[in-house]
């Protein structure tokens, strides 16, 4: 099979295109037949290797443990490993694998679901990684409720959009930050309300929740938005060749104990249950995966330097 590679850390340059031998499942594994693959700005790090916090975290010191990038994917199941009840051959699946920027990878049984009959493989193959981040932000770290006031930083980024979208889902108003030439694009995802960081300041208001999905502003800048006792959850973070930007998150942590907001730092796990309640709530029509553009495996590296660059509104997804 096709693959995109790298043998060691550096510029999204260093992948490409190699043959490699058709992986085999073990027991509980599904190999599936990718007909898309999402990428997110984490592919950009592990391809870096930076922060370097990530080397140290298990994914390779020297170089990546895992040679073949890509998380998220749909296709189709071509093989089943022992004791997987739940897929058969020619069902079409999404969720996350080691390696999903090939034209074959593994995935557990319990980190896929069946594919939305309404989505097509690009737009499922968005779903997993940004869906369930949002979706474990509000619901999980955020405890949002119906009424609440949300407001979603980066509301037309990958996760941004599916926030948007969700914490409508869970009935609450939402206030979306986004730049000028995204605010119609944000707006049509169903949040009530827009602000453009280019020209007004979000923290003019007081909101029971915030998700900050880009990664830029303090945690002091960002708690002047909360209520007396909202809630704020850090996504990620960006900044830095050692941290890169997961120092907000240790200073949220440390203020915590000593004031009334609740504030919550968020790495997040796909797991087969919230991939279920992706699926069941894309299936009713109260969320769709935005989809910025798609690019061919061989142009794996453009699609990664334009995420990185952070043009992307929704997601970018490769095809195979």
């Amino acid at each position: 099979m096709k693959a995109l590679v790298q043998d060691h850390y550096g510029s999204p340059g260093v992948l490409g295109l190699t043959d490699l031998a058709r992986p085999a499942p073990g027991p509980g594994e599904v190999v599936v037949r990718v007909h898309a693959a999402g990428v997110d700005p984490g592919v950009w790090h592990l391809t870096t290797g930076q922060p370097y916090l990530l080397r140290l975290l298990g994914f390779g010191l020297r170089a990546p443990k895992n040679p073949v990038r890509g998380l998220d994917f749909a296709g189709t199941v071509e093989e089943t490993g022992d004791g997987v009840t739940k897929f058969r051959p020619g069902d079409e699946v999404f969720g996350t694998g080691e390696g999903s920027f090939a034209e074959y990878t593994v995935g557990r049984e319990d980190l896929l679901a069946a594919k939305p009959a309404r989505l097509s493989f690009e737009q499922a193959a968005a779903v997993a990684i940004s869906g369930c981040t949002a979706l474990q932000g509000l619901r999980d770290a955020g405890r949002v409720r119906p009424g609440q006031s949300v407001l979603v930083i980066g509301a037309a980024g990958g996760v941004g959009s599916f926030a948007v979208q969700l914490a409508k889902h869970f009935g609450a108003e939402v206030t979306a930050v986004c730049s000028t030439g995204k605010i119609d694009l944000v707006r049509a995802l169903g949040a009530d309300h827009v602000v453009d960081y280019t020209r007004a300041d979000f923290a003019e208001r007081r909101h029971d929740l915030i998700l900050d999905t880009a990664g830029l502003r303090s945690v002091h800048h960002l708690r002047r938005a909360l209520t007396p006792r909202g809630t704020l959850v850090i996504v990620g973070g960006e900044g830095g060749k050692w941290l890169g930007g997961v120092q907000r998150v240790f200073r949220a942590a440390l203020l915590n104990p000593f004031v009334r907001h609740r504030l919550r730092g968020l790495v997040c796990q796909v797991r087969g249950a919230d991939l279920e309640v992706l699926r069941e709530t894309i299936e009713a029509g109260r969320v769709t995966p935005l989809l910025d553009r798609a690019y061919p495996l061989a142009d794996a590296v453009a699609a990664i330097d334009y995420v990185h660059r952070g043009h992307s509104a929704g997601k970018v997804v490769l095809t195979l």
